[in-house]
């Protein structure tokens, strides 16, 4: 028997993962079975795809032929450095929503507990199949797979009409980002019939082609992605969905978006031209800084996190934006090194959004309540979920010594190096960008104090808020799992980046392994330590020296005791939780400053009303802007041609006849 090679695991796996959904029909009504038996088989098959991915991406390149598809189109799969790279984010991301999964759904989500074992597994599958996709027929029908299972996990509650509408919004942009998808590809295998990526790599397609597919593939990755404007789907699906769903969607779903641009541009394009970096770049940085700008003014905690993740999306695609400009421009260094800071935001957000997506589940079953105006003070009653949603909101803001901070500072270093870009007009604006990007990460900031400080902070609001439970043991797991990932990430950047490295080198040509490697692992100097660097083991070993130098002189040469009492409220002395900053209040100066992003409406009380009421209601403007005026037209257009069907035979019949006699003059002529 010959020895397994890394695909043949990744294979098993895939294999593993519809077997255990299987499973999960047999048993389709035993809720503890599903929970602790298949949830954590799916988990271990996680750590085996993390693991595989891991030792792929040092490796050569593999191939091979599965004969299971239609007569002459089996199914072709190839494991490069990119694919194993995002199969090792999926694997820890996985891995962590599916042990938390063990502990959540210990009563079911609306869905059968088997059938959604089915659907989240096939989902798993699916997505691991795509990454290792080597032509047009398997990526797409596992495009559409994970697409379906998708949508069948958001819909758990169906139940819900909002639910069901979510649900259906996500399938339908999905399915207009697959039809460009289909045009892309039959672009790229350039009228020969042969749809492997073997062939669209051996095409040269002439800049109009090759402009026409990138931006086919830009719409219809950046749909699953949720870039401007396609993202309306992100923040009514993240809601509706369970909270491990929520997790698996924002961690990596959306990711496979980040992957199919970076697959299409770099590895099946010859071409980059410089203006398609500037059209990415800024339509990453208008997503990012309308993500960050609408999720400081919401309410609802997945909501907020929903539109978190566009900003980080974006972010990305100001990333993949550079790096076309200076691919175009043969500068390979730097395209290297904001290429790295692209994939090392996939990792970094990643864990940090999935752990605080999580997080909210543990609160939203424990509370029954996931707006931000009926939480508060839940720190002392859940600390572990309260410690772990801390860590991932350090993260997510992009402080240190977490991921998120690597990702964002390696993203500015490539900022701080364009003006040696050939074109005057680039470097006049690029600053101003670099400064907008600034903004957006001080923004991120922002969020993510109200996200923590309402939710943890304070007192409670509500009376039941006393009787909440914090994670059970299989949460707490999960929590712990991705923590290691979010602080490994960042006080290891150095091993990560040797890994990117081999990711760099085959799409760009390029890497920033060797100087980073020269400065030893304790230094992450992406281009020159006089330049800039950063040492993350140094700067804990301080920060704690600080908080340990501070300990001992309160207790050793100040007074040595502790003592507890209110916090100051200006000499009142009787402080409850409606003295607190509110959710609407604490965004409420960005609702004054960024008003033109919001469609908002108040709900005012009047001088005479028992029970007075203010209510700010904040709607996406795309929603009045694109998304309506589409929907009334396409109504209007099916209105009209509805009148064709007029339920009787004779005219079916002159229908018929128009028809052929239509086709016959066309014919003759």
């Amino acid at each position: 028997m010959p020895d397994l090679i890394s695909i043949d695991y990744i294979l098993l796996v895939i294999a593993g993962w519809l077997l255990i959904g299987a499973c999960g029909l047999l048993v389709i009504k035993q809720t503890a079975f599903v929970a602790r038996v298949l949830f954590p088989l799916g988990a271990v098959l996680g750590i085996i795809m993390g693991i595989t991915g891991l030792t792929g991406i040092f490796s050569v390149p593999q191939t091979a032929v599965l004969p299971i598809g239609l007569p002459d189109l089996p199914f072709h799969l190839r494991l490069d450095a990119l694919s194993s790279y995002f199969l090792f984010v999926f694997g820890i991301v996985s891995t962590g929503v599916s042990i938390f999964s063990a502990g959540y759904f210990r009563k079911g989500e609306g869905t059968p507990p088997g059938l959604l074992c089915l659907e989240y597994h096939v989902c798993l599958a699916s997505m691991a199949l795509l990454l290792i996709a080597d032509d047009a027929y398997v990526f797409m029908v596992a495009w559409e797979t994970m697409s379906l299972s998708a949508t069948l996990l958001v819909t758990a509650n169906h139940r819900i009409p909002e639910v069901r509408r979510a649900g259906f919004l996500y399938l339908l942009i999905s399915h207009v980002g697959a039809l460009a998808l289909l045009l892309c590809f039959g672009l790229l295998q350039a009228d020969t019939g042969d749809y492997t990526f073997a062939n669209m790599r051996a095409q040269n397609l002439d800049v109009f082609w090759a402009s026409i597919t990138f931006f086919l593939a830009l719409f219809g990755f950046g749909a699953k992605a949720g870039i401007l404007p396609l993202h309306i789907w992100l923040p009514e699906a993240h809601p509706a969905a369970p909270s491990p769903i929520s997790a698996l969607m924002s961690a990596f779903v959306l990711k496979t978006g980040i992957y199919g641009v970076l697959r299409v541009t770099f590895d099946l394009l010859h071409t980059q031209v410089w203006w398609w970096g500037g059209i990415t770049l800024a339509l990453g940085l208008a997503t990012a800084l309308f993500g960050v700008v609408l999720s400081a003014a919401q309410t609802d905690m997945k909501r907020l996190l929903a539109y978190s993740s566009i900003e980080n999306i974006g972010l990305m695609f100001v990333g993949i934006g550079l790096t076309i400009l200076f691919r175009a421009y043969e500068m390979t260094g730097l395209a290297a090194l904001s290429l790295t800071a692209t994939l090392y935001h996939v990792a970094s957000h990643g864990a940090f959004k999935s752990l605080l997506f999580l997080g909210t589940g543990t609160v939203l079953h424990a509370t029954g309540e996931r707006n931000l105006g009926h939480l508060g003070g839940l720190m002392r009653f859940m600390p572990w979920t309260g410690w772990a949603a801390l860590i991932g909101a350090l993260a997510a803001a992009g402080l240190p010594p977490f991921g998120g901070f690597v990702s964002e500072w390696l993203l500015l270093q490539s900022f701080l190096f364009t003006p040696g870009l050939p074109n005057s007009f680039l470097n006049m604006l690029i600053p101003i960008v670099a400064a907008v990007i600034a903004l957006v990460g001080a923004l991120a900031g922002y969020v993510m104090v109200k996200f923590f400080a309402i939710i943890f902070l304070g007192q409670p609001r509500e009376q039941k808020l006393h009787d909440a439970h914090d994670a059970d043991n299989w949460e707490r797991a999960a929590f712990a799992w991705l923590v290691a990932a979010c602080i490994y990430l960042g006080l290891f950047p150095v091993q990560m980046v040797l890994a990117i490295d081999h990711v760099t080198q085959l799409l760009v040509g390029s890497g920033i392994g060797t100087t980073v490697k020269q400065n030893g692992w304790l230094l992450l100097a992406p281009v020159a330590p006089e330049r800039a660097s950063y040492m993350p083991v140094a700067f804990v070993l301080m920060l704690a020296a600080c908080c340990l130098v501070a300990y001992l002189l309160v207790r050793r040469l100040y007074h040595g005791r502790f003592r507890r009492s209110i916090a100051w409220g200006c000499g009142f002395p009787f402080q409850t939780s409606r003295m607190q900053d509110t959710a609407e209040g604490f965004g409420q100066p960005i609702r004054e400053i960024f008003g033109s992003f919001f469609r908002m409406t108040r709900e005012l009380p009047s001088a005479f009303d028992k029970t007075p009421r203010y209510k700010v209601t904040i709607e996406d403007p795309f929603w009045g802007l694109l998304y309506r005026p589409i929907a009334a037209l396409t109504e209007r257009i099916a209105r009209t041609v509805s009148l064709l069907q007029q339920g009787r035979i004779s005219v079916y019949l002159l229908y018929s006849f128009l028809t052929l006699l239509i086709l016959l003059l066309a014919v003759n002529r």
